[in-house]
């Protein structure tokens, strides 16, 4: 019965945030999104597709700091690829869980053990997005006159973060929990594999003190990326402080990693309404713009790129099966 309900939640799970997207259109009126859109100054928006640039370069560097660190033994630019076809996948997946494609393009180029590069990719998305919590945090304490219940979130969301990473992050207490998930969860005949996932897990763990600054470089990456969402907002001429947005926007932006939508489609839209609504005098509709635009911004057309490198992927390894069989 469990297993029947897991699988059905599974299949319908990713559409709550399409229901929500649309719903949130709905009640806001499509001709007056349509207005909004039509309102935007254009140069703003050219002015905030450039800035992906060196956001993508600065977070890849990032990534390969860790990489050093775990002594994984591949080029910037290879790298680069593979975040960016990670980025695509991640983009048209539930809560960017997508990004784990990584994984196999890693495998490919480093014959690293598949335990070793799921630690890594993880340790890369939990540094990058720890500075998002620390931007909410103090986002929360300035509007805790008006958002309370605000600040509570924040922080329950980062205890429960710490009290999983302070469990795994010891190797003896991780490997005795991996090892009883595996009994548990795990058939028989696929035990001996996440065994040896397990074993690869802790290889050369990194140390904290060199995760320091992949964690100030991402939060370099999250102050562009809600830059180029500001530069929405000044297209729309909306009166929103710089400084608030920076701090509050995170909020809407934690919601996107629910699982419960295509890369937070829908739930990160009608949070920033309902935030950004509530705060400041500004139309519902315009909100809903800069939100879905920022997000085309900012990761539809990473996204893409990542999707034309995949191509040129899959092309050359038929070229290669193609030239051998012949």
């Amino acid at each position: 019965m469990n297993n029947k309900f897991f699988k059905k939640a599974k299949k319908f799970l990713p559409f709550i945030g399409i229901i929500i997207f649309i719903y949130t259109i709905y009640a806001l009126d499509i001709s007056d999104i349509i207005d909004a859109v039509l309102s935007i100054n254009p140069l703003f928006l050219l002015l905030a597709i450039p800035l992906t640039i060196p956001r993508v370069l600065i977070r890849n560097y990032a990534w390969k700091l860790i990489m050093d660190e775990q002594n994984i033994q591949i080029s910037y630019w290879n790298l680069l690829s593979i975040f960016l076809m990670g980025y695509f996948y991640g983009t048209i997946t539930p809560g960017y869980l997508g990004q784990l494609m990584r994984i196999p393009y890693l495998k490919e180029k480093t014959n690293e053990p598949y335990g070793k590069l799921f630690f890594n990719s993880s340790i890369e998305t939990i540094v990058h997005t720890t500075t998002l919590y620390l931007m909410m945090f103090i986002g929360a304490l300035i509007v805790l006159g008006s958002f309370p219940q605000l600040l509570t979130i924040t922080v329950s969301w980062v205890i429960i973060l710490s009290v999983v990473l302070l469990i795994f992050i010891r190797k003896n207490r991780g490997e005795i929990i991996f090892k009883k998930l595996i009994h548990i969860f795990i058939p028989k005949s696929l035990k001996i594999y996440f065994q040896d996932f397990a074993k690869s897990f802790y290889t050369d763990f990194p140390r904290i003190k060199k995760l320091l600054l992949p964690a100030f470089l991402g939060l370099f990456t999250w102050i562009i990326i809600y830059s180029q969402y500001y530069l929405i907002i000044m297209a729309l001429n909306l009166p929103i402080p710089y400084l608030y947005f920076l701090l509050l926007f995170p909020v809407a932006n934690l919601a996107a990693l629910i699982p419960i939508s295509f890369a937070g489609l829908g739930t990160r839209e009608l949070i920033a309404v309902i935030l950004f609504t509530t705060l400041f005098s500004v139309p519902d509709e315009k909100i809903f713009v800069v939100s879905l635009l920022g997000f085309i911004i900012t990761d539809i057309v990473t996204g893409l790129i990542g999707l034309v490198i995949a191509f040129k992927e899959s092309g050359k390894d038929m070229f290669n099966k193609n030239f051998i069989s012949s």
